[in-house]
Order: structure tokens, then C-alpha cells, then sequence
């Protein structure tokens, strides 16, 4: 392959390769390479030492109770089916790794964690097809006061029309990386917007939401502005959700819908529903990670605060949307998740989830058709219908006891994530939201 990417390279103007990986923290990382030194590191990547999983979002240390320190030598490896020109840094070529240590892959890469989770669905004969759908700000710096760049509300044309030049440029950026750019609005904080892309396999879904964020970002900076995917970043404006939109399929036949009951869901979606539900406080520590999350998982916010789910209903943490036309539903949106979530984490959890509900029959509980936040406590409870964890300690410590997820991470990948959101949770429990922002808001 080394002549191919050399022609790839030269012809492109490419001088640095980047390999990516993303941490236990959600922090998107690399190390770039020269292309003159392609031959070196076309194979065996770059080298990185095994604390890098032990790093939480604050700063650059090494937590403890992780299992991991300064000894030992870990390799990104490219894997160069995401190699893409960087239309929004010239000369810059992305391509994301996995993490080898001593030859093999390393049990604590979140991205070998979700290759698993994929086989292990495809044991069942199930294939995942997933995207996610980003939230995000657009602000200004002046001064040291970050403020959005316009005061619109929700679909806004004039928005649209203040924000064309980088909207547009995104959305190009994208589509140059073989991203396919679905749909594009004004969100109802002022500066935030939402632009949807394309579903696709879950691995690909993954690396996709990688450089999702990482070319909102890049393409931003070049309009003189920042971009952020942070939960929440001001006290009386929406936060930035990033919903995971997922679907089971076998020999290219989705199995969402039920043929025999126009409009309903299929058995095996339900159980896999149901195994999404009966996780979601321990899977909340892994797709509502950060400390800042629970700011935005709210009731009446339709952020999914409460554990049910219902057909197009945006207050449930799983929302079924129906479709004008056959087939319908077509696929699971997951409202319970952010994007300072590691999404090789996030969407292998909720695999191994929805597949332990396959595997127990779980049943699924009757659909909410109304706001779970306005039903009667005693209804409520009656229903099982539960208030989700108000804060992130509350969801470490169901993961902590969650033997199913636990499993499927495997012991040094579980350690290692706990020992990296404890960590989290004790150093930024208390702070105050200005100074939250001020610690996360370029992390994410």
C-alpha cells in the first residue's frame, strides 16, 4: 500500500498524517507523522504509553485505581480504510488508529471495545446500523467572556442566513470526507445547530461521529470562531444533546418493524429495547459521562430524565419515530446521550445492553404517551416508570454494579473507565457552572 498512499500524499499535498485515538475521558487525541517517514509507520503506527487510558478530562495525570501507569508501551496502529484529506487543514490527513499492546489488540481500546460488541451481535445474526445526531454552539470570544454568535430561537431562517458561510463550509468539509450531510437547522439555544448525516454500520457510525466533531471544530476556527459539543454551557439555554438513532438488521432486511402488525415494533426489537431500558441508570456513565451532563438531563427538557420510552414521544429516554409510510418505525432514537461520550463506549455499551435483552426475552414495559414528568409520583412508580441519575457519581456507582456491562468492557477496560470518572466526579462535583464550562468547554 505504501506507493498508493505515497501518490495520495504527494498529489495532495499531504505533510502530516494524524492518527487519532479517543480516551476514557472523550478527549480526541493524536499523534501526526511526516509522510516522509510513511514506510516507518504505514504498519506498526506510533507508540503511546498505556497511562493515555488512564487520563481524565481535567488535565494530563494519571488517576488511581486504574491499573495503568508510566510502564508500558501501547501502539496506534492506522487503520487506513479512515484515512481522509482535511479540507479544513491543508496539508493535514486524518486516519483513526486502534491500540495494539504487545501485538495484539489491546483489551483497553474503546474502539476494539465496540468491535467486539459488533461481533458479538453478529453471533446472533444481527447487524447494527447507527448514527448520532449532534448538538452544537457556535460562539464568539471577547474578552475572556464566550457568548453565542447570534440570539435566535429554534429553526430560525435568520440563523441560517447569519451562519452561512460555516454552516455551508461544515457541511462541505463533510461531504468531502465521504460524509453524507442529511439534514440542517437552528436548535433553540442562540448560536446552537443541529446537522444530521447519514446512518450508517456501527463502527462507521463511530468514526463518523469522530470526525463530526472534529470538523465542526476545525472549520469554525478557520471563520474565527468556536464550536462547542459541551452539554451544557449556559444555565438558561438548551443543551446540546447528541441522540444515538440505531437499527437491527439481518441479510440487508431491517428487523425494527413488525410485519404482521403495520406500525409496531418487531419481538426482536422490543427485547432489544428493553435491554437498552433495564441499563440505562449503569449505561448512563458511559453515554452521559461527564459531570456537565446532568445539567442538561432534565425533565420537561426532552433530554429523556425519565427510564421509558414511547412512539414519538420526546420526553422518553428511547423514542420510536413513526414513519407517513411503510415500513414503519424504521429505527430507535436514544435521547440519553451526549457527545462528551466516547462514542466507541457509548454505542457499544447500548449493543451489549439491547443484546443481554435479547438473550433474557426481557419484556418490554407498555409505551408512555404523555410527559413522564407529569404523572403522579404513585403512577409513576406504579409503571416503573423512574427518575434516571441527577448526577454522574449516581451512574458510576450503578455501572460499578452492572455484572452485564461490566462483562462485556471486560476487567481492564472497566477498571481503567472507572477509575478515570471517579475521578471526574470528585474533582469537579462541586464546582459551579461558569467554572465547569471553563474547565470542559475546549475538551469538548
Amino acid at each position: 500500500m505504501s506507493s498508493h498512499l505515497s501518490d495520495l500524499f504527494s498529489d495532495q499535498g499531504i505533510q502530516f498524517v494524524r492518527v487519532l485515538w479517543c480516551d476514557n475521558a472523550n478527549v480526541i487525541r493524536g499523534k501526526a507523522f511526516h509522510t516522509h517517514f510513511l514506510q516507518e509507520h504505514e504498519e506498526q503506527g506510533v507508540s503511546l504509553s498505556v497511562a493515555q487510558q488512564a487520563v481524565p478530562v481535567m488535565y494530563d495525570a494519571v488517576v488511581p485505581n486504574s491499573g495503568l501507569g508510566p510502564v508500558g508501551e501501547a501502539w496506534l496502529v492506522p487503520d487506513w480504510t479512515t484515512l481522509n484529506p482535511l479540507p479544513y487543514s491543508p496539508g493535514h490527513a486524518r486516519v483513526i488508529g486502534d491500540i495494539f499492546y504487545n501485538g495484539e489488540l489491546w483489551s483497553c481500546c474503546p474502539r476494539v471495545f465496540l468491535r467486539r460488541m459488533i461481533a458479538a451481535a453478529e453471533d446472533l445474526d444481527l447487524d447494527i446500523v447507527a448514527a448520532f445526531e449532534n448538538e452544537f454552539y457556535l460562539l464568539r470570544s471577547i474578552g475572556d467572556e464566550i457568548v453565542p454568535v447570534d440570539r435566535t430561537v429554534f429553526a430560525a431562517t435568520l440563523s441560517m442566513d447569519e451562519n452561512l458561510a460555516v454552516i455551508n463550509a461544515i457541511a462541505q468539509a463533510l461531504i468531502q470526507q465521504n460524509i453524507p450531510v442529511e439534514r440542517y437547522y437552528p436548535e433553540s439555544g442562540p448560536g446552537q445547530h443541529e446537522i444530521s448525516i447519514r446512518y450508517t454500520r456501527a463502527l462507521e457510525a463511530a468514526d463518523r461521529q469522530i470526525a463530526f466533531r472534529e470538523t465542526v471544530r476545525g472549520v469554525a476556527l478557520r471563520h474565527g470562531l468556536r464550536a462547542s459539543f459541551l452539554p451544557k454551557i449556559f444555565p438558561n439555554a438548551a443543551g446540546s444533546g447528541c441522540h444515538l438513532h440505531l437499527s437491527l438488521w439481518r441479510d440487508t432486511r431491517s428487523l425494527m418493524a413488525d410485519p404482521s402488525r403495520p406500525g409496531q415494533l418487531s419481538a426482536t426489537a422490543q427485547a432489544f429495547m428493553a435491554g437498552v431500558l433495564h441499563h440505562l441508570p449503569a449505561l448512563m456513565a458511559l453515554t452521559t459521562p461527564s459531570v456537565n451532563s446532568y445539567r442538561r438531563i432534565q425533565p420537561h427538557c426532552w433530554s429523556g430524565a425519565f427510564r421509558c420510552w414511547g412512539m414519538d414521544n420526546r420526553e422518553a429516554a428511547i423514542r420510536v419515530p413513526t414513519q407517513p409510510s411503510s415500513p414503519s418505525p424504521t429505527h430507535l432514537e436514544f435521547k440519553t446521550v451526549d457527545a462528551s461520550a466516547n462514542p466507541y463506549l457509548a454505542l457499544g455499551a447500548v449493543i451489549a445492553a439491547g443484546l443481554d435483552g435479547l438473550r433474557q426475552r426481557r419484556p418490554l414495559p407498555p409505551p408512555v404517551t404523555v410527559d413522564p414528568g407529569r404523572l403522579p409520583a404513585e403512577e409513576r412508580k406504579a409503571r416503573g416508570i423512574v427518575r434516571l441519575p441527577e448526577n454522574l457519581g449516581d451512574a458510576i456507582a450503578h455501572l460499578a454494579k452492572d455484572e452485564v456491562l461490566l462483562e462485556a468492557l471486560g476487567p481492564d477496560l472497566a477498571r481503567a473507565y472507572l477509575a478515570v470518572k471517579q475521578s471526574e466526579w470528585e474533582e469537579m462535583r462541586g464546582l459551579d457552572l461558569d467554572k465547569e464550562v471553563r474547565v470542559l468547554i475546549e475538551r469538548y
